[in-house]
């Protein structure tokens, strides 16, 4: 499948902001083009991914979003540098640090590494803009907002994952349901991006559900933790310092990698990484197995309850408005794999 991102991006905001530009091509953001969005699954055979999309693809993208939706250059500037220090392989380092279940912990660098980048600093102080005021998008709603809101984060990283992992974005969808957003107010007053139609809303929690769907399954389980001990295990043998993750890109540590099970320099990494690498089914069992890898893992659940339009009514939720768009949501917050997700190990 083909993702022409410059239709995609010409979809998001029709009016590109041009002062953007001296802010991608620092070397503080150029970096992420290495690190892809779908935390380390485009690596594995696990997974068929139709296209590669890096966490600077998505950071222009929530930036457009921003932009498109406020004209305001602070907001949209924090969108641009929300996942600044994101490591490679993304959340997976959130599941080596035991941080599953809210996928957070690798945002806690942000604003130090927004504060110690000098090129920053010169072009934020050229431009009048204080650090404080870009280095957490948390405090612009329209960027981003608590779920089940729906936010430029929420809204765009959704579009390419699900395109890329499944097909379930085609361009024209994106280009109709993203003409349906407005700035609405939610139940505490705040901005927040929503639908003018129920039935777009209800279109994209539906398709926003199907793709987090794919992450709520114990394949996607497998291959993060999977990847989170390849590297911790790295780290273990001095392969590889955690301070490396914001350094090298994910192709740099794949092929480093490959190098180092080759040598068979540690056997238990070279069983680690070779099964990521070569891993195609994942067994869905209700108890670990002998000689297999197995997984059982709660997960973040990641969904939208998205404010719709109505009539004289300000807006409501789509679950207050429609049982089918509250049945999607309540199914999909009751789902649950089998206990563990297992695979043969690969030495």
């Amino acid at each position: 499948m083909e993702f022409d991102k410059s239709q995609y991006y010409r979809i998001l905001c029709s009016d590109w902001p041009d002062f953007l530009d001296e802010y991608i091509q620092l070397p503080v953001l150029q970096r992420l083009s290495g690190v892809g969005l779908l935390c380390g699954t485009d690596w594995t055979p696990l997974f068929h991914n139709q296209f590669y999309y890096s966490r600077l693809d998505h950071s222009i993208g929530v930036a457009l979003i921003v932009w498109n939706f406020t004209h305001d250059k602070i907001q949209t500037i924090a969108g641009l540098f929300h996942d600044v220090a994101t490591p490679a392989f993304s959340h997976v380092v959130d599941f080596q640090k035991g941080d599953a279940q809210t996928q957070e912990s690798t945002e806690k660098l942000t604003k130090r590494i927004i504060n110690d980048d000098l090129l920053l600093s010169e072009l934020l102080f050229s431009r009048g803009i204080y650090k404080y005021e870009i280095d957490d998008y948390h405090q612009y709603p329209v960027a981003d907002n608590n779920i089940p809101g729906l936010s430029a984060d929420r809204l765009e990283y959704m579009f390419p994952s699900g395109a890329a992992l499944d097909g379930i974005w085609e361009m024209s969808d994106i280009e109709h349901c993203y003409s349906q957003i407005r700035v609405l107010a939610n139940e505490a007053g705040q901005q927040e991006l929503g639908f003018i139609s129920a039935e777009a809303a209800l279109e994209y929690t539906q398709k926003f559900l199907k793709t987090s769907m794919i992450l709520q399954h114990n394949e996607d389980k497998v291959a993060m933790q999977l990847m989170a001990d390849v590297l911790s295990r790295a780290m273990e043998c001095g392969f590889i310092d955690e301070r490396d993750l914001l350094f090298m890109d994910e192709e740099y540590l794949i092929t480093k990698f490959e190098g180092l099970a080759l040598r068979n320099l540690d056997s238990n990494f070279t069983r680690l990484f070779r099964t990521f690498r070569n891993m195609k089914t994942v067994m869905h069992t209700f108890a670990p197995i002998e000689d297999a890898y197995c997984v059982s893992l709660d997960v973040k659940k990641r969904f939208v309850d998205p404010l719709v339009q109505t009539a004289g009514q300000g807006a409501k939720r789509l679950s207050q408005i429609s049982s089918e768009g509250e049945k999607c949501i309540r199914d999909f917050l009751a789902y649950k794999d089998t206990p563990y997700g297992c695979v043969k190990w690969i030495s």
